[in-house]
C-alpha cells in the first residue's frame, strides 16, 4: 500500500508548541493508565491533545494539561463500512490539528490512526498492549487483523509491546519488523499512587478475601473465577469472591449484566460496579486474581502487585510476566477452573506469615520491573529521537 505524498501535513501549532496527538478506544483509558505518560509529555512543554469516544472520564482529561477532541468509534463491530468512517475521521482530525507526532494505542486507534498518520507523514509511535479477542480464537477475524496490523505499523518509527510473547509472534507473523519493536512493562505503575497499605485485621469470621478486578468479559477468566469460587466455598463456606469492573461493555466477549445478577443471588461472588479508585479494594483483600486468557501486562495484577499483594493468575503471555510462581503468588492453567480453585486453596492454606512475605514479594518486583517511569522515559526518548531527526 502506497501514500500519496503530496499529503503530507505539516505541523503546526498555534502556541508555538510541539504538539502530540494520542488516541485510545475510551477516555477512561487514558484517565487510568496513561496519566502519567500524559502529565509528563504536558511538562516536558508539549501541547497534548486527546482523541477518544467521550465517558463519564473524559471531563477529567482536562485536569491531566490535555484538551480531549470527542472521536467516536465502534470498539466491538468489524463493520468495513464503519471502519472505513473511522479513517475518514483520523484524516479529518490530522489535517485539522497537525501534530508533530502520533501515539496510538489499542486495535483501532493503532491501525486506523496509523494508517491517517501516515499517509499524511506523520511520525507514528504504536503500543500494542494485548491482542485482544481476535487473537485468543483463530477465525477470518483474525487474519484480517493481522493484515491491517501488517499495513498500518509498516512504517511507524517504533511498535512497543507489553510482553516477549506479543513482539515475537508480530515478528514471526511479518506484522513489524524486529528493528522497529521495542519491550516496555505494561503500562507501568506510580509506585507513590499505589503503596502498600495494612491490611484490615482480625475479621470476625476470619474469611479470606479474593477478588478480580477486570472488564467483565469472558476473556477474563470471569466464568473460571465463578466456578472456582463455587468448588473452593464448599469446603471454606466463608471465602469471599468479590469483583469489580466495567459491565455492560462494548465487546463481543461481554458477560451479560443478568448473569452476574444471578451469581450475586446465589451468593458465589459479589459485584462490586466500578470505582474511580480501585485502592481501598485492593488494600481489603488478601488476594488478587485474574484468570485471563492472554494479556498485554495486566494493569490490575501490576496495582495489586505494587500495593504489596499476593496475586493469582494464569500461566498465558502477559499475565505470568507479573508472577513469580511460589514467591509474590501462584499460576494456574488457564480456561481451567479446576486449576484456578486449587491455587485459590492453596493460598488458603498457607500461613500468614508466608501471604505477607509473598506481598512483600510482589512489591519488590513492582519496584524492579514496572515502575512507569521505565514507560515515560522510552516515550520521552523515542519522541525526542523523531523530532530531533
Amino acid at each position: 500500500m502506497r501514500f500519496p505524498i503530496d499529503k503530507i501535513v505539516e505541523p503546526t501549532s498555534t502556541s508555538g508548541r510541539r504538539k502530540v496527538l494520542i488516541s485510545i478506544n475510551t477516555s477512561w483509558n487514558i484517565v487510568n493508565f496513561r496519566a502519567g505518560l500524559v502529565r509528563a509529555l504536558v511538562a516536558k512543554g508539549f501541547d497534548v491533545v486527546a482523541a477518544a469516544p467521550p465517558d463519564a472520564h473524559s471531563s477529567r482529561l482536562s485536569d491531566l494539561g490535555c484538551r480531549h477532541v470527542p472521536h467516536t468509534m465502534d470498539n466491538k463491530g468489524s463493520d468495513p463500512l464503519k471502519d472505513a468512517g473511522l479513517l475518514l475521521r483520523y484524516l479529518a482530525l490530522m489535517r485539522k490539528e497537525r501534530p508533530d507526532v502520533y501515539l496510538g494505542w489499542t486495535i483501532k486507534p493503532n491501525i486506523y490512526g496509523s494508517l491517517a498518520a501516515q499517509m499524511l507523514g506523520i511520525p507514528v509511535i504504536n503500543n500494542v498492549s494485548g491482542l485482544g479477542t481476535a487473537f485468543i480464537r483463530d477465525t477470518w477475524l483474525t487474519r484480517v487483523v493481522k493484515f491491517l496490523y501488517r499495513t498500518s505499523l509498516r512504517r511507524s518509527k517504533r511498535v512497543f509491546f507489553q510482553n516477549t510473547d506479543d513482539r515475537d509472534l508480530f515478528i514471526e507473523q511479518r506484522m513489524v519488523r524486529p528493528a522497529q519493536s521495542g519491550l516496555l512493562p505494561g503500562s507501568g505503575i506510580n509506585l507513590n499512587h499505589f503503596a502498600p497499605v495494612a491490611c484490615e485485621q482480625g475479621r470476625e469470621d476470619n474469611a479470606p478475601i479474593f477478588i478480580l478486578i477486570a472488564r467483565l468479559l469472558w476473556d477474563k477468566g470471569v466464568g473460571e473465577y465463578v466456578e472456582a469460587a463455587r468448588m473452593v466455598r464448599q469446603s471454606n463456606p466463608n471465602a469471599r469472591f468479590q469483583v469489580l469492573g466495567f459491565l455492560d461493555v462494548e465487546n463481543r466477549s461481554a458477560v451479560p449484566r443478568e448473569l452476574v445478577a444471578q451469581w450475586q443471588e446465589e451468593g458465589v461472588i459479589e459485584y462490586l460496579d466500578v470505582s474511580n479508585d480501585v485502592r481501598p479494594f485492593i488494600a481489603a483483600a488478601d488476594c488478587v486474581v485474574l484468570p485471563s486468557y492472554r494479556e498485554g501486562t495486566p494493569r490490575s495484577l501490576l496495582e495489586a502487585a505494587a500495593m504489596g499483594k499476593p496475586l493469582i493468575t494464569t500461566n498465558v503471555p502477559g499475565c505470568r510476566e507479573v508472577v513469580d510462581d511460589g514467591e509474590n503468588g501462584f499460576l494456574c492453567e488457564v480456561r481451567n477452573a479446576k486449576s484456578l480453585a486449587n491455587a485459590i486453596q492453596k493460598f488458603i492454606n498457607i500461613a500468614p506469615s508466608r501471604r505477607e512475605a509473598m506481598g512483600q514479594n510482589s512489591r519488590k518486583k513492582a519496584e524492579a520491573q514496572f515502575d512507569e517511569k521505565l514507560v515515560i522515559d522510552a516515550y520521552l526518548t523515542e519522541i525526542d529521537e523523531i523530532l530531533s531527526s
